[in-house]
This record gives C-alpha cells, sequence and structure tokens, in this order.
C-alpha cells in the first residue's frame, strides 16, 4: 500500500462516495457507508482498503485477498472472497485510477519562487508559477499561469511554456513551444539540436538545426526521454501523446494525436506516425516513414517501410502481427525436427 511517508491519503471515502466517483455499481451485498482509508494490491490490502482486478493473471490473489472491497467486473463477482465489497464496472482498471486519484490527487500547493532561481528580467513568469531551487530563465522565455518547474531545470531563451504544465527537476526545454497541461518527468530534453550533418572532403559538417519542438496540449513525456527540434520544420508532438522514460524522436519527426510511445523506442528524423499509433518497447523506426492511423507495433519491432492504418505489427523487419507469429511458430517446429533428427 502507498508508503504514507511520500504519498498523503485523503480519504477515508464510503463505498458510496467510491462508486460515484468510478460510475461503478455496489454489490448487493456492499455495505453503502462504509469507509475506506486507500487504495493497495490485493497482496497487501487490508479490511479499509480498495483493491481492484483487471488482468485474469491475478484471480488467485483476488480469492484469497484481506481487502474490505474490490473494484471488479461483473463477471469475476462470484470469485471473490466471503465478506468483500464489490464495485462492479466493465472497466475496472479505469475505475481504479479514478478512485486512486480521489485518494491521492496531484498537489497544487503554491511555493512561489525559490530564491535562488534565476529569472531573466525579459522573462514572463504567470501568476501561481512555482519554480525551483537552481532554475534558469532565460531571456524573453514565457511560463503560463500556475506551472510548476522543478529543481535545476533551464528554459531556454524565447521558450513558451502554457499554464498548468509540471517541468521535473532537472530537465531543459529549449526552441519549443509547449501547450497547456504538459508534464515532463526529470531529465527530459526538449529541443536540442537534431543528427543532421552533411558529408565534405574534409569531414563532416553539421547542418544547422533551425526549427523547433511543438508540444501541443495535455501531453506527458516521460524521465530522461529527448525530443529533438526539427532543421527547418517543426518536430511535433500532438495534443493527449504519452511518451515513456529513454525515449528518442528525432528531428522533423511528426506525432499525430493520442500515440502511446514506450520505454526505449527510438523514432528516425523526419518520420510521420498518424493519430493514436502504438509502439512498444524497444521498437525502431527508420527516417521518413509514415505509420497509418491506429497502426500498433509489438515490442522490439523494426520499422523500414511505410505501414498502413489499424494494423497489428511484430518483427524486424516488422510484418503484420499473425504472419510473425506463424513464422516463428514454424521457426520452433523446424529447430524441434532438426534437433530430434541429430539426436
Amino acid at each position: 500500500m502507498p508508503d504514507p511517508r511520500f504519498f498523503q491519503s485523503k480519504g477515508p471515502f464510503s463505498l458510496e462516495n467510491l462508486a460515484a466517483i468510478a460510475n461503478a455499481e455496489i454489490s448487493e451485498d456492499g455495505d453503502h457507508s462504509r469507509l475506506f482509508r486507500d487504495v493497495a494490491s490485493l497482496d497487501e490490502a487490508g479490511p479499509d482498503d480498495i483493491s481492484f482486478l483487471d488482468n485474469p493473471r491475478y484471480i488467485e490473489q483476488f480469492g484469497k485477498s484481506k481487502a474490505g472491497a474490490a473494484i471488479v467486473h461483473p463477471d469475476r463477482a462470484k470469485q471473490a472472497p466471503s465478506g468483500m465489497s464489490l464495485l462492479l464496472t466493465p472497466t475496472p482498471y479505469l475505475a481504479y485510477a479514478l478512485i486512486a486519484r480521489a485518494f491521492h490527487p496531484e498537489e497544487e500547493n503554491f511555493s512561489g519562487i525559490d530564491g535562488s532561481a534565476v529569472i531573466h528580467p525579459t522573462a514572463i513568469v504567470g501568476e501561481g508559477c512555482s519554480i525551483g531551487p537552481g532554475v534558469v530563465i532565460e531571456t524573453a522565455a514565457e511560463i503560463g499561469s500556475g506551472t510548476r518547474i522543478g529543481a535545476n531545470s533551464v528554459i531556454g531563451t524565447g521558450v513558451v511554456i502554457g499554464e498548468k504544465c509540471r517541468i521535473g527537476a532537472l530537465c531543459s526545454v529549449a526552441y519549443c513551444l509547449m501547450g497547456n497541461r504538459v508534464q515532463l518527468y526529470a531529465g527530459a530534453r526538449i529541443g536540442e539540436a537534431g543528427f543532421g550533418f552533411a558529408v565534405s572532403n574534409k569531414g563532416f559538417i553539421t547542418v544547422p538545426q533551425l526549427g523547433r519542438v511543438v508540444i501541443e496540449d495535455d501531453v506527458e513525456i516521460g524521465a530522461n526521454t529527448t525530443i529533438d527540434r526539427g532543421t527547418g520544420p517543426d518536430t511535433i508532438i500532438g495534443a493527449g501523446c504519452r511518451i515513456d522514460n529513454l525515449v528518442q524522436i528525432g528531428h522533423n519527426v511528426r506525432l499525430g494525436k493520442g500515440c502511446i510511445i514506450v520505454a526505449q523506442t527510438g523514432i528516425s528524423g523526419s518520420t510521420v506516425l498518424e493519430d493514436q499509433v502504438v509502439l512498444g518497447g524497444q521498437v525502431g523506426i527508420a527516417g521518413h516513414l509514415t505509420i497509418g492511423r491506429g497502426a500498433q507495433l509489438g515490442a522490439q519491432s523494426g520499422v523500414m517501410n511505410d505501414l498502413p492504418a489499424g494494423k497489428r505489427y511484430a518483427g524486424s523487419p516488422a510484418i503484420p502481427a499473425r504472419q510473425w507469429f506463424r513464422q516463428l511458430a514454424w521457426v520452433k517446429k523446424m529447430s524441434k525436427q532438426k534437433a530430434g533428427a541429430d539426436g
């Protein structure tokens, strides 16, 4: 369960309150007035905690759990242990997210501007901003109201950051126009020069990177992720994208709205991901490609060609997922036959 040294619960909440928060139904034998103090995992929860079951792998834990209540799909209700109250919903994980946010809302405390921050006189800092120790805000930068900037982050010249953004510690943001409610986790690097050079008889000649990074509203960018600015056209991150830790996005890349990029993925320059593309961990995408709307790529896929919309892919080079799994099964079958013949 959450460690109170780091996570202060806003509970207790009654089961009836939690049902309203999650838009869930209370089971027939559920105690509407019973109070719950926090959320917890199935194996750690006690009588004052509420937990959830979403993944069927944890059905055994669910049956043994001591949680006072749990959020479950109606089809799983009969597998609950005796005495457990249930919140019934077809989307248990979403319901859990809403309830966990009620117990542990994002802190909005205004802490002002730390005395060690260095803010250029031409910079504009909106009302209600929190600027942490050692932060540097350079010439003509604009920080929207209600934004928080963590310790030792650097906001470059001319950067525009929207309202209610959250910039973690040790981030650097340069050549960037950022929308509202964007969150950068610690160590993110936004707007560094892209990997662009020409070859001459005397060696490599760096090509000036004269574009920007444009980040639209409600984007999250994970710890130590890097997004390069464009060479002339901009690098664009569409509204609502979720980008995990340790992702590299090259210059001129364009992400559509609502894309999901999982850790250690690399997207080469000038590639376009249309809306709602999903990339698993360690996917690698070559440059100047287009990945169609809603396409999904399995972990460690290698993409060397354009991919049409709405399909699932796996492997390297990436091919339709069903085809890849058939090939994998065939290879396993052949290897067993070869081993038998050699034995």
